[in-house]
């Protein structure tokens, strides 16, 4: 008998939290950012779950392409392209033209949809306030060394493929501010005579770790001691 009574409360406690749950939604409170099925929008702040749904738009560009559509007026000028293949080796697939984003860059370049995004995200919420912070002074312009380039990793014969095969990497080699100002990644990452610049290239470095894959600069290694290299592959290699 107690053993019937025991199972019957177990299972009217069960039912009262259900009943609970469908009365009160707390699903419905969840931030979007940190909600696993809401999707994924250019202003939402980057947190582990926004990481993961960044990270699941490589597997489907269509949603990557509806995610940069939320972006607000002037945060990006790009065009959808068609896989193709540029070089033989190396197919383009889920990639967009990037013109300029909330900033002018040395020349137009093609990456993936999704490190697109992740850009877009990282300029907005980390460039834009470190370059007020450090600099007072809006950013305007990047100057980069490309992204696409059909090669291994260090042009080694034998290695595996660079994310740069497959346009899923950025490299960037300094910046530009509204009031004239430049750093470039070479001359201030060490810089103690303008260690205001070399505080800004610091925490941008820092700042990229949470919305690209993988970050790589001049602490790195020699060949990255004129640039950050941005990457989506991974889930925070940051060196």
């Amino acid at each position: 008998m107690k053993t019937i009574l025991f199972r019957l409360l177990k299972w009217l406690l069960v039912l009262g939290i259900i009943a609970a749950a469908v009365l009160t939604r707390p699903w419905e409170r969840i931030p979007p950012h940190w909600h696993p099925w809401q999707p994924l929008a250019i202003d939402h702040p980057m947190t582990v779950v926004s990481k993961w749904k960044l990270s699941r738009l490589q597997e489907d560009p269509q949603q990557c392409l509806a995610v940069l559509e939320t972006a607000p007026e002037g945060a990006i000028d790009y065009l959808a392209l068609d896989d193709y293949t540029p070089v033989a080796g190396c197919p383009l697939t889920n990639v967009v033209r990037v013109s300029r984003t909330g900033v002018r860059f040395s020349s137009t370049f093609t990456v993936t949809c999704p490190l697109a995004v992740a850009w877009v995200m990282f300029e907005r919420q980390q460039l834009q306030p470190l370059a007020q912070q450090h600099l007072d002074s809006a950013l305007v312009r990047v100057d980069h060394l490309g992204s696409f380039a059909c090669r291994n990793i260090y042009h080694r014969e034998g290695a595996r493929r660079s994310q740069h095969a497959t346009a899923n990497a950025f490299d960037v080699a300094g910046f530009r501010f509204e009031n004239g100002q430049q750093i470039s990644v070479l001359t201030h990452w060490d810089d103690e005579d303008a260690t205001y610049k070399s505080a800004f290239l610091k925490d941008a470095h820092d700042a990229a770790c949470g919305y690209f894959g993988t970050v790589l600069g001049p602490d790195y290694n020699q060949p990255h001691e004129n640039h950050f290299h941005f990457d989506g592959s991974g889930f925070g290699f940051c060196r």
